[in-house]
């Protein structure tokens, strides 16, 4: 079984349409939270409310680095999707945590973003444009099956 850690970018249903794209494929996917209010509050509401928003923050990032940090490390491929509208630091340093681990990582991300990551890029063992096309690498990572010609 193939253990897939999928980063980043929580506005749209790229995670979704790779775990579809995938049935039947021997893989285990797993990733962050992405309810954002559920992510952005869970220190407080676990922890106790922090009058300071940095504060608040702090301990929201900390938790949900546990949860990030056993899904990166029990990986075997990590993907770290850089969306269009929103800057997510959190993806690059996934990437960065990633890279360090050794894992093998595929970055996906639209060609107007290639500049300003391209040392993200540079670590990485692919670079995709859609979700199918991440889906492409697994199944023939998992059988050496070439997509259809059509």
């Amino acid at each position: 079984m193939l253990r897939v850690y999928l980063s980043g970018e929580i506005h749209t249903d790229w995670r979704e349409q790779i775990i579809d794209g995938a049935k039947g494929l021997d893989v285990a996917f797993e990733a962050p939270v992405t309810d954002h209010a559920a992510s952005d509050d869970c220190g407080v509401a676990i922890l106790g409310v922090e009058a300071d928003k940095y504060w608040h923050d702090h301990k929201g990032a900390m938790i949900n680095a546990i949860r990030t940090r056993k899904g990166i490390a029990e990986a075997d491929v990590v993907v770290v999707r850089f969306g269009e509208k929103y800057r997510q630091w959190n993806a690059a340093f996934d990437a960065g945590q990633a890279a360090a681990l050794g894992k093998s990582l595929i970055i996906l991300q639209q060609p107007e973003h290639d500049h300003a990551l391209k040392e993200v890029d540079a670590a990485a063992l692919a670079v995709a444009r859609e979700p199918r096309e991440v889906v492409e690498i697994l199944r023939y990572v998992l059988t050496g099956a070439l997509p259809a010609q059509g």
